[in-house]
This record gives C-alpha cells, sequence and structure tokens, in this order.
C-alpha cells in the first residue's frame, strides 16, 4: 500500500524533511541562546551599573582618555577629567526614584581644550534654569561613572523636539553640536556625588546588552524556525494522507476511468 514511498518523487520528499526538520530546530535553538546571551548580558550589565552607582565596587578611578571609546566593558567605570566648566543645559523630563525631573548638565572644558558633558545631578519637577545651582569656579576636577552618548527612543529618552533654549533632550555630541561651539566628546560622565542639594543619578547599563530590539527579533526569529519545522512536518504528513487515499482507491477500483480520447475527423 505505501510502495509510493519508494519513488523517486518521494524519496526526494523524504530526504528534504529528513534534512529540514533538524535545520529548523537548530537555527531556533540557534537563536533562543541568542537571546537568553543577549538576556544575561543585559542583567550583568544592569548589576554592574547599580554596584558601581552604590559604591560596592570599588574601583579606581582612571583619566577619561584612557577609558575611550565607550564600550560595554568601560561603560559604568569611573573616570576623572580635570578643566573649568562653562555653558550649562537642563535635560528634562528624566525619572528618578520613580519622581519626574531634570538632569543639570554642564560642560567641562578640560585641559585637552574639548568639553566634556557633566551630569551634576537631578533636581525634581519641570526643567527651569532658576532651579539649576551654578557650577563651581575655577579649575575642578571631576569623578564620575563614564556613559556613552544616548539616542533618541533608548533608556527612555525622549525622541520629542522643538526644546526651549537651554535644554537638551538626549545627551551625545550629535546633540551639543548645534548648541554649543565647542570639541565634544563622544561620551558623558555622571557625578558619583551631585553638586549643591542635587541628587547623583546612576549609571546606567550600557547600549546592546540585552533587552532592546534585536533581542526580540531572536526571540521572534525562534519561533519562526521552530513553526517551519512544523509546517515541514505537517505538509510531510498531509501529502503522505493524500498520496495514501489515491493508492487505496486504486487498489479497490474505486478512482474514474480516464476521459477517452475524442476520434480525429
Amino acid at each position: 500500500m505505501y510502495r509510493f514511498l519508494l519513488t523517486p518523487r518521494w524519496w526526494g520528499i523524504n530526504v528534504f524533511v529528513v534534512l529540514a526538520i533538524p535545520f529548523c530546530i537548530f537555527m531556533g535553538s540557534w537563536q533562543l541562546g541568542r537571546f537568553e546571551d543577549r538576556v544575561q548580558d543585559h542583567e550583568s550589565a544592569k548589576a554592574q551599573a547599580q554596584e558601581q552607582s552604590a559604591g560596592g565596587r570599588q574601583t579606581k578611578a582612571r583619566p577619561l582618555d584612557a577609558l575611550l571609546p565607550v564600550d560595554q566593558e568601560t561603560s559604568g567605570e569611573q573616570a576623572t577629567a580635570t578643566g573649568r566648566y562653562g555653558e550649562q543645559l537642563l535635560v528634562p523630563d528624566r525619572e528618578l526614584d520613580d519622581k519626574r525631573g531634570f538632569y543639570v548638565l554642564t560642560l567641562l572644558r578640560t585641559d585637552g581644550g574639548r568639553s566634556l558633558p557633566v551630569v551634576r545631578g537631578w533636581l525634581p519637577g519641570d526643567a527651569d534654569a532658576a532651579k539649576a545651582p551654578a557650577a563651581p569656579k575655577g579649575k575642578v576636577t571631576v569623578t564620575g561613572a563614564l556613559q556613552a552618548s544616548e539616542s533618541p527612543g533608548s533608556n527612555g529618552v525622549s525622541a520629542a523636539g522643538g526644546l526651549p533654549r537651554g535644554q537638551l533632550g538626549a545627551i551625545s555630541s550629535a546633540s551639543l553640536v548645534n548648541l554649543v561651539r565647542d570639541d565634544v566628546y563622544d561620551a558623558w560622565v555622571t557625578l558619583t556625588k551631585a553638586d549643591s542639594g542635587m541628587k547623583a543619578v546612576p549609571a546606567t547599563a550600557p547600549n546592546n546588552t540585552g533587552l532592546d530590539l534585536k533581542a526580540f527579533q531572536n526571540l521572534g526569529y525562534t519561533g519562526e524556525w521552530f513553526v517551519f519545522a512544523g509546517f515541514v512536518l505537517f505538509m510531510w504528513f498531509r501529502l503522505f494522507r493524500r498520496e495514501a487515499e489515491v493508492a487505496r482507491d486504486a487498489r479497490l477500483g474505486l478512482l474514474p476511468a480516464a476521459p477517452e480520447a475524442a476520434p480525429k475527423p
């Protein structure tokens, strides 16, 4: 009854199924592993940032230039820089301890001639320049957690534009290039100890370390590969059942007779 399985056509179908299902399962498992790795990286980076912000990890601060460019290893590390404070900006709509407020960001013109964005602290309420304390005068040395430039839409950063003069949506050199004349570092620092009654802004986990769009793409691909494996098996079973029914009907003589050819004129 199942002799059709030995035909060349079915040999080809069976070989395809035998190869396709393990391949789909392998690719689905690989994508799932990538998702789990990203989640683990995210949790590790988050724990590292929280530990550094809480002072649990006693790492010696290093000069800023020794930690650049910012990557997953140096993000959150304690950095030091020396210079003089210059222009001050406010970063609105930032939450801390489940309260809405704003960052006070001041550019530190370093001895090297470039300016470093320094978040000196956080204040509650709407962004108001009158509430923000003035930066210390003279030459200062700052110490804080090194952070990568932000991008709109990540880590709660607002993508809204049209902010009032003196306010900044995302802390990045790309955003600052239109606001200041100085050459700005592609990084920023949040002070370990905030200035003048403000709250210190904790370091955040570096980008591309977990629950971002790429991670959920991996999870989506996982589902797709497993669905493909099930679809291949379903189609094989459907073809097999149809072929078996045709073979049974032929054996019982239930197939309709082939139409006779029309006589030639």
